[in-house]
């Protein structure tokens, strides 16, 4: 029996999002389970167009992706044209992939979210979108492949 605090999924819960058929619990057919270790870094910033460079250092202090500090930078000062107090600045990895966020206190205004940095941000990564409280935005990054000599 699992613990207090985890759940298991109801049956209805466990649908492919394509076609609505339940997924197998035989991993044989679903695919081998990959675990994937990740981090998570977050740092709340003082919403100041010179908190930019801290913001870009903190980022590649944590994550070793060229692009990483340039899309955290973008995704900043798109949060900071919305004048919040304050700007909380999340890193989060899981495997290859790494997911930077920053967030406001209200929600982002449609110049913020489609923006001039927006190019930008959907340039370098793989994916990108606002987030479910409509106070921030998001990028995926995913580390790039090792070529073999």
């Amino acid at each position: 029996m699992s613990p207090a605090h985890l759940t298991s999924a109801n049956s209805s819960d466990n649908l492919s999002t394509d076609k609505n058929y339940p997924y197998s619990d035989n991993y044989g057919i679903r695919g081998t389970v990959v675990s994937e270790s990740g981090h998570t870094w977050r740092k709340v910033f003082m919403a100041l167009p010179v908190e930019a460079d801290r913001v870009r250092s903190w980022t590649a202090g944590h994550v070793a992706h060229e692009d990483a500090p340039l899309v955290a930078n973008e995704l900043f000062v798109a949060v900071l044209g919305n004048r919040p107090e304050s700007i909380e600045m999340t890193i989060s990895t899981a495997g290859p992939r790494m997911r930077i966020t920053a967030t406001g206190q209200a929600p982002l205004p449609i110049l913020q979210v489609h923006g001039p940095g927006a190019l930008v941000i959907k340039g370098l990564s793989r994916s990108s979108g606002i987030t479910t409280c409509v106070c921030g935005l998001w990028a995926q990054l995913t580390a790039p492949e090792a070529t073999h000599e």
